[in-house]
């Protein structure tokens, strides 16, 4: 998933992009109105964190050109406490979400997760992968036509799979989609193991194939192939 961060703040900007790095995003930084001036309209991206005030122009501008040619990027404002005025505007004008100053990396990421599983699958009344069809809004699946029962970690899971398909996806990730901001609460990645053992076993046990590759050391691979 590519992330573009619009914040002139060097010290947040810098921990922002380790951060969504370290999660698995590719994120790229612009810290000026400038600068994402030319790279929104040279790039597209799954999801624009941008902060109102800028040094050399307005944030909200910045959401008005994504607009204009027509990005579909997702799009969370960051804000100060007291910028009531501007989020609302910012959301009038087309922004998805937003979250003020100060906030924890983990939630700013919980929120971008949540805008591009959004921005992903509720246009779909059903998500086809082979032989497992899942729906999204009343949080069913099936596999080969049979009804499949899942936990809702279970589902969260295979949602997450789905939504990232093809790329690596480390348990760290893996342990703050399921968890959120409680993820330190476990004092090792078993949880995981357990889910992804009983989620694999259930697809199995109705024909379904095998999709998860474990890449040693790092975390997991949802693939055809």
């Amino acid at each position: 998933m590519n992330i573009l961060l619009v914040e002139d703040e060097k010290s947040l900007g810098e921990s922002i992009v380790a951060y969504l790095t370290k999660s698995g995003y590719h994120c790229e930084w612009a810290n000026s109105f400038n600068s994402a001036s030319e790279k929104t309209w040279s790039y597209e991206y799954d999801c624009v964190v941008v902060d109102i005030t800028l040094p050399d122009g307005n944030g909200l501008e910045v959401i008005e050109r994504l607009k204009s040619i027509k990005s579909k990027s997702g799009i969370i404002i960051i804000s100060a406490k007291n910028a009531i005025e501007d989020r609302i505007k910012g959301l009038d004008i087309g922004a998805d979400d937003y979250i003020t100053k100060p906030f924890d990396l983990a939630e700013l990421n919980a929120r971008i997760r949540a805008l591009i599983r959004r921005r992903s699958f509720d246009a779909q009344n059903e998500i086809v992968f082979n032989e497992i069809c899942v729906s999204p809004y009343d949080r069913t699946v099936t596999v080969n036509d049979q009804n499949l029962t899942l936990t809702k970690k279970e589902f969260d899971l295979l949602i997450f799979f789905i939504s990232n398909q093809n790329r690596v996806v480390t348990k760290e990730s893996i342990a703050e989609h399921l968890w959120g901001d409680n993820m330190d609460m476990a004092d090792s990645f078993d949880f995981i193991y357990s889910h992804l053992k009983n989620l694999r076993k259930k697809i199995q046990e109705k024909g379904g194939e095998d999709y998860v590759q474990t890449v040693y050391g790092v975390g997991y691979k949802f693939t055809k192939n």
